[in-house]
């Protein structure tokens, strides 16, 4: 199992050892994992705030329902990010371009204006 188990504990993901898998529905479309021998690795996409939290690999005793859980799990820590309007900053940058090419052009023809 993959386990969220602090903020919002949920399953996010079950492999059996007979390589079936169930992927919870809140992560459906959103993990990846692949299996190799002993190993599995797990990625999860498009992340939302609320997917903050210690996620656990556990594994289910055999003849018992008890987990055992690995180590003491990996943080996962989404935080929101501001958009910045790319377009505004360029056509600021742009219009500051045009402005000095300007400038420099008509410097240039004046300096060339007072040598003849």
């Amino acid at each position: 199992f993959l386990l969220k188990n602090h903020m919002q504990p949920e399953s996010a993901l079950y492999v059996s050892s007979q390589n079936a898998s169930t992927i919870f529905p809140a992560f459906v479309n959103r993990l990846e994992y692949s299996k190799q021998e002993k190993k599995i690795a797990i990625t999860l996409h498009n992340l939302w705030k609320n997917d903050s939290d210690i996620y656990v690999c556990a594994g289910v005793v055999k003849n018992s329902s008890f987990l055992s859980v690995n180590r003491s799990g990996t943080m996962v820590l989404i935080k929101e990010v501001e958009q910045t309007g790319c377009s505004n900053s360029s056509w600021g940058i742009y219009g500051l371009t045009i402005v000095a090419a300007l400038l420099f052009s008509v410097l240039i023809c004046c300096t060339l204006y007072r040598v003849n």
